[in-house]
């Protein structure tokens, strides 16, 4: 069995599905994979699929764009590059 890592932050998982999209997995078996180190409550596999057509057509950067608005109070602990 695998330790699981509770909670993870977005910017954590992205890097894993971008990775795993490079040697070519299958988006169900990343999600597959993240579920079971990070358990249920990570990222639904609709937004696995949706990062990894992301990655397919370009995108190298993990973290979120930057949106116009108020910005969020809430920090995940992830730095933009």
């Amino acid at each position: 069995m695998f330790k699981t890592i509770a909670d993870p932050a977005d910017c954590e998982v992205r890097p894993v599905i971008r990775f795993l999209n490079a040697k070519n997995v299958k988006p169900a078996e990343i999600h597959r994979q993240l579920v079971e180190i990070y358990g249920e409550n990570v990222m639904t596999d609709g937004m696995v699929r949706k990062w990894v057509r992301q990655f397919n057509y370009g995108r190298t950067n993990v973290n979120d764009e930057a949106r116009s608005g108020r910005p969020s109070v809430v920090n995940d602990g992830c730095k933009s590059e």
